[in-house]
């Protein structure tokens, strides 16, 4: 290949990697993020460097996240929830199916979340 054609191809594939990812995913519980309870719906998850932004709609929750990779693909996207002390479902990890994914949610108030 000459360079003309394999300069652009990386490029591309740099501004992929430098722009984050983002994961749908389906809550079938409350579950709450942060300070904000999320219904049960889908949502778009957007990762940047150690941050997670959990939107729908108006609603949007952000909070520090953890990015790690499993030994092998998961085979279906999973939802872990722990208990806060309010009894709430809280959010602690998303394993993203069809990737080695994972999302580990910080545990501590440290979040913040908004509506708009």
């Amino acid at each position: 290949m000459t360079m003309r054609k394999v300069l652009p191809f990386f490029l591309v594939a740099g501004l992929a990697v430098a722009g984050g990812h983002s994961y749908n995913v389906s809550l079938f519980v409350p579950s709450t993020v942060g300070a904000t309870e999320l219904k049960p719906g889908l949502y778009k998850i957007e990762v940047n460097d150690q941050t997670a932004i959990i939107r729908q709609g108006k609603v949007q929750a952000e909070s520090p996240v953890k990015v790690e990779e499993g030994d092998s693909k998961f085979a279906t996207t999973v939802v872990r929830y722990g208990s806060s002390a309010d009894g709430k479902a809280r959010i602690q990890e998303i394993r993203i199916g069809g990737t080695k994914t994972r999302l580990v949610f910080n545990t501590d108030n440290g979040a913040t979340a908004s509506e708009q």
